[in-house]
C-alpha cells in the first residue's frame, strides 16, 4: 500500500507544490542561518551582538510554542502559511536593503531574526496539520517521508555551499535570496488547490478548551519519567547548541586565526557540522537496534561533552576540521535519538503537544540560555571560556541522566537482548 501511496503523491499536483515550496523554503532559512550570525560579527566584531542574533532566532519557541498550534487550528491554515511567508520575506528583504543604503546595523538584524522565527513558528503551527489535510491520513506516512528525506538533502547541501558563499561574498546579498525564497513558498502554498484545513479543524474553540490541551501536555511531560528525563536532558544539550552557534565565528576568528571574510577554510569549518549531522542520521538506526534508545541515549551523552571538550581544546584548523566533525556527530546522534524515543513512549493523541512542547523547552529555553551565557562570558575573557562556560552545563546533564529511570529502561533492554 506504501508503494502505490508513493506513486499516486508523485502525480498528485498539489502535492509537488507543497514540497516544492517546504525545499525552497528550508533552503532559503538555511542560508540565513550561515549568513546572519557572519553578518552581524562583521559588522560589529562583536562576540556578544553575535550571540544574541543566535538567542534572539530562538526566542519566539519559548514565547509562543505552546499555542502557536492551537491558534493554527482556529484559523484559516493557506491563510495563515501564506501571510507568515509574506511577512517573512518583507522583513529579510529589509536587511539587503538597509545594507545597500549603509544604514544596516546591529539592531536591525536583530529585530528582523526576532520577527521571522516568529512567523516560522506560525507557519510551522498551521503545516502541521496542513500536510495530514492536503494528503489524506492513508497517505500521511508516505507524505511526510517524501518530504523529511528531501528536506534532510537540503539540509545537508546547503549550508556548505552558504559558507562558501560567505567567504566570496558580502552576506546581505544572500538575505535577499531568502526573502525570495519565502516569496516562492507563498506563491506555491496559495496554488495548492487542495483544502488544507478540515471543516472540523477550523470551528472555533474558547480560550479554556486551548489551555486545557496546553494542561494536558505538560501534564503528560512532567509525570512521564523517560519523557521528563528526555526533555530537561535535551534543554541541557541544546544549550550547548545554541553557544556553538554563538562562538563558532569568533572562536574560529580568535583561536584559530580564521576571518569571517575572504578566508576560504570558514566554508570548510562551517560544512563539519553538517558533515557530522550525515553520519549520525546513518549511524543511529544501526546504534538504536544495537543498544536500545535509553542505553544509546545514556552513552552518547557523555560522548557528545567529550567531543565538545576536544573542540575547546583545539587550536589547529585542521584538528579542528576532526574534531567538529566528531562533535557534530555526537551531537546529532543524542537529538536524533532524544526524538525518537520521545515520540515511542508518548500516546498518539498527545504526539504533537508533548513534543511541540519538549522542542519548545529544549530551543526555546536551552538553545538561547547557551548562547547567552556563552557569549557574556566570552565578553570578558574569550571564545573558549565561553563555550567551556556551556560545557559545564551538558555535565549537569549528563550527571542527570545516568541518575535517572534511563538506567532502568537500559538496564530491562539489556536482560531482554541477553535473555533471547
Amino acid at each position: 500500500m506504501s508503494g502505490v501511496s508513493t506513486e499516486a503523491l508523485r502525480d498528485d499536483p498539489d502535492f509537488r507544490r507543497y514540497l516544492l515550496a517546504r525545499a525552497i523554503s528550508v533552503g532559503g532559512t538555511l542560508v540565513s542561518v550561515v549568513a546572519l550570525p557572519v553578518l552581524t560579527y562583521q559588522l560589529t566584531g562583536s562576540a556578544a551582538w553575535t550571540s544574541a542574533v543566535a538567542a534572539t532566532e530562538a526566542l519566539p519557541y519559548l514565547l509562543f510554542g505552546l499555542f502557536a498550534g492551537a491558534f493554527a487550528d482556529r484559523v484559516n491554515r493557506r491563510k495563515l502559511m501564506v501571510a507568515a511567508d509574506l511577512l517573512s520575506a518583507g522583513l529579510l528583504a529589509s536587511v539587503p536593503i538597509a545594507w545597500a543604503t549603509g544604514t544596516l546595523t546591529a539592531p536591525h538584524v536583530l529585530v528582523v531574526a526576532f520577527l521571522t522565527q516568529t512567523m516560522f513558528v506560525l507557519f510551522d503551527a498551521a503545516n502541521f496539520g496542513a500536510l495530514p489535510a492536503l494528503v489524506g491520513r492513508e497517505r500521511t506516512t508516505a507524505a511526510f517521508s517524501a518530504v523529511f528525506g528531501t528536506t534532510t538533502v537540503v539540509e545537508i547541501a546547503v549550508p556548505p555551499l552558504a559558507a562558501l558563499a560567505v567567504t566570496m561574498m558580502t552576506p546581505a546579498p544572500l538575505i535577499a535570496l531568502d526573502a525570495l525564497t519565502y516569496a516562492a513558498s507563498a506563491l506555491l502554498i496559495k496554488a495548492i488547490a487542495h483544502p488544507l484545513s478540515t471543516s472540523d479543524r477550523s470551528r472555533p474553540r474558547s480560550a479554556s478548551d486551548i489551555l486545557v490541551d496546553v494542561r494536558g501536555g505538560l501534564k503528560f511531560l512532567w509525570q512521564n519519567k523517560i519523557v521528563r528525563t528526555l526533555t530537561l536532558v535535551g534543554a541541557t544539550h541544546s544549550a550547548l547548541g545554541g553557544a556553538w552557534i554563538a562562538m563558532q565565528l569568533p572562536w574560529a576568528d580568535r583561536v584559530l586565526g580564521i576571518a569571517p571574510s575572504g578566508d576560504a577554510r570558514l566554508a570548510v569549518l562551517l560544512s563539519c557540522w553538517a558533515v557530522g549531522g550525515l553520519i549520525a542520521s546513518r549511524l543511529v538506526p544501526r546504534l538504536t537496534r544495537k543498544f536500545g534508545a535509553a542505553r544509546l541515549a545514556l552513552l552518547a551523552l557523555p560522548t557528545s561533552l567529550g567531543a565538545g571538550l576536544l573542540v575547546i581544546a583545539t587550536s589547529h584548523w585542521l584538528l579542528a576540521i576532526v574534531a567538529i566533525t566528531l562533535w557534530s556527530t555526537a551531537f546529532t546522534t543524542v537529538v536524533i535519538n532524544g526524538i525518537t524515543y520521545r515520540q515511542q513512549v508518548t500516546p498518539d493523541e498527545l504526539q504533537g503537544r508533548v513534543n511541540t512542547t519538549a522542542r519548545m523547552l529544549a530551543w526555546g529555553v536551552g538553545h538561547p540560555v547557551g548562547a547567552a551565557l556563552a557569549g557574556a562570558v566570552a565578553v570578558w575573557t574569550d571564545p573558549r571560556v565561553g563555550l567551556a562556560s556551556v560545557v559545564a552545563i551538558l555535565a549537569v546533564g549528563v550527571v542527570a541522566a545516568w541518575c535517572s529511570p534511563l538506567r532502568t529502561a537500559a538496564a530491562e533492554r539489556q536482560l531482554q537482548s541477553t535473555a533471547s
